[in-house]
């Protein structure tokens, strides 16, 4: 499968792919990428009546929205390994812990985004209980931030660790154009996770939920960063370059 996201995604790429065959280390990712999406898969056991099927059935789309957001986590990471082909001690401990974070976090992001589907309530035995009362609203929209701050973070300095090794890997001056892009995009991207957390630590109780509304900014972030680096591109490389992505 990576090597056919590789096919497909190469045909628009600026970087050109210095890795085809998957490695032992994306092996192993996958394998624990797999994990994680069985952590956050709806349910192991077939329900047994039809109100525990309804209940099983409303968790469809917060699997979903789960396991879109792994999935794109992986398939960066895809990306990463197929432009550099990287495997130097840095970068294998970078990967090892961001496949620590995305299995830390697999049941904080079920649980955050079953609450935003499910409006704050379970059934249990017909009975309805509240997920997260008030007073714990920050302490999750910290764990939240916590993850998703330290998920871009550890592709910033897996980008940054690539761009020091430019020599050896023998990068054009657009794929280092291009590398610096990706790796600054995901600075951006970690800022704003910190500053989602401190409006959650900041605002009163009542409202730190609302901190979540910052990370809108993130297809701000994409649009404004790749407009500005496009047009740089075209005025270094010519009006054929395109930024990465």
């Amino acid at each position: 499968m990576r090597k056919k996201a590789a096919v497909l995604y190469n045909k628009k790429n600026r970087i050109e792919w210095r890795s085809h065959e998957p490695s032992r280390l994306e092996t192993f990712s996958d394998a624990v990428f797999a994990f994680a999406v069985t952590l956050i898969i709806v349910s192991l056991e077939v329900p047994k009546t039809f109100t525990e099927l309804f209940e099983t059935m409303k968790g469809t789309v917060s699997f979903a929205a789960c396991f879109a957001a792994l999935f794109q986590i992986w398939n960066q990471q895809n990306i990463f390994f197929r432009r550099y082909g990287l495997n130097d001690g840095l970068t294998v401990a970078l990967n090892g812990m961001l496949l620590f974070v995305v299995l830390v976090y697999a049941y904080p992001l079920k649980f955050l985004f079953g609450l935003l589907f499910f409006d704050n309530a379970y059934t249990v035995n017909g009975h309805t209980h509240e997920m997260i009362s008030t007073p714990q609203t920050p302490a999750l929209m910290l764990i939240y931030g916590a993850g998703y701050t330290a998920i871009n973070l550890l592709f910033f300095l897996m980008y940054a660790t690539a761009k020091k090794h430019s020599e050896v890997l023998k990068l054009k001056p657009v794929e280092v154009f291009e590398t610096q892009t990706v790796t600054y995009l995901y600075l951006i991207l970690t800022l704003i996770g910190v500053s989602a957390m401190l409006l959650a630590w900041l605002l009163p109780v009542e409202y730190a939920g609302f901190s979540g509304f910052f990370y809108s900014l993130i297809g701000f972030a994409y649009w404004f960063w790749y407009s500005y680096r496009g047009k740089k591109a075209r005025k270094k490389f010519g009006p054929a370059t395109e930024p990465a992505s």
